[in-house]
């Protein structure tokens, strides 16, 4: 279960990314100080694509490295956002913070599948 939750939050960032294109995903960025259209469009792409690719490699690769490049990305993407926007460690919903539960999840995972 916790492996197809994880695959299911990638792809629901897919969806999320897509379907806000030009709303809250481009607000974030903007936000965060990307002024540039095209370059915040581009920024979007880029996460759809790691977003579906994290989700792919979850359900095919093989599991240890999946779920530490999953904790790859979710790091990184979390120092970058909190380098862009850190209120967002404030906000209410916590977005960031709900990366910690999910870096456990993909450890304990990971020494399961070693």
């Amino acid at each position: 279960m916790l492996r197809y939750s994880l695959i299911a939050v990638w792809w629901l960032t897919v969806v999320a990314s897509l379907v806000e294109w030009n709303g809250q995903s481009l607000a974030l960025l903007q936000a965060g100080g990307i002024r540039s259209i095209p370059l915040a469009h581009g920024l979007i792409a880029a996460g759809v694509v790691l977003d579906a690719a994290l989700a792919l490699a979850l359900m095919g690769w093989p599991r240890r490295i999946s779920y530490q490049l999953s904790g790859v990305a979710v790091i990184a993407l979390t120092l970058i956002a909190t380098l862009l926007l850190p209120s967002l460690w404030l906000h209410p919903l916590l977005p960031l913070g709900k990366n910690l539960p999910i870096l456990v999840i993909l450890h304990i995972l990971a020494r399961r599948a070693s």
